[in-house]
């Protein structure tokens, strides 16, 4: 005798159809830019050069934790909305619009600059997001954008701060500043 349990997946959306399912859908797309946004903030965290460097690894960590705690509210607002999120790490790469970056070596400067383009661009894909559900009057799914963008933003502007704070604090000497800069310069001193 076989066990068999019959479960209907099937929400009912409290929108029509055609609305709940635009907005569905675009949360499922904004659902697969923030998981490709958290595995890159975490990879760059990963392969960050520890020496003199280390101390944007926690920032890293700390923005990726960020990150990673909007996608269970995004993915459970699809399922509220009846709509099916992301099945797997293939879907996410099929509907994602930030590109990965594999890389083998990147500077904490080009690491640091990448995050800070893709932070802007998901707040600008965030925004989209929410004129979506503004247009379907969803605006129960629309209250959460505000905190997101702002989330957003504000890691934007601290990783490009956090890069301009550490250049500021690179020592630098009068006699470095004034060292010959061509070849004969250098060979006549």
């Amino acid at each position: 005798m076989s066990l068999s349990i019959h479960t209907d997946n099937h929400v009912r959306s409290p929108y029509p159809s055609d609305a709940a399912a635009e907005v569905s859908a675009a949360l499922t797309t904004l659902l697969a830019d923030t998981f490709a946004l958290y595995l890159k903030t975490k990879s760059f965290h990963w392969h960050m050069a520890p020496t003199g460097f280390g101390i944007f690894q926690p920032l890293l960590d700390e923005q990726a934790e960020q990150i990673l705690s909007i996608t269970d509210i995004i993915a459970e607002r699809i399922r509220e909305l009846g709509g099916t999120t992301l099945h797997s790490i293939g879907h996410i790469g099929r509907l994602q619009r930030l590109a990965d970056n594999d890389t083998d070596y990147l500077t904490p400067a080009e690491m640091l600059t990448e995050l800070a383009s893709d932070n802007r661009q998901l707040s600008s894909f965030l925004r989209t997001t929410r004129d979506v559900c503004d247009m379907h009057w969803d605006f129960q799914t629309a209250e959460y954008f505000e905190t997101w963008i702002d989330e957003a933003d504000g890691r934007t502007w601290f990783l490009v701060e956090a890069w301009r704070a550490h250049l500021r604090s690179i020592p630098t000497t009068a006699a470095a500043l004034q060292a010959p800069t061509t070849l004969p310069e250098r060979l006549t001193k």
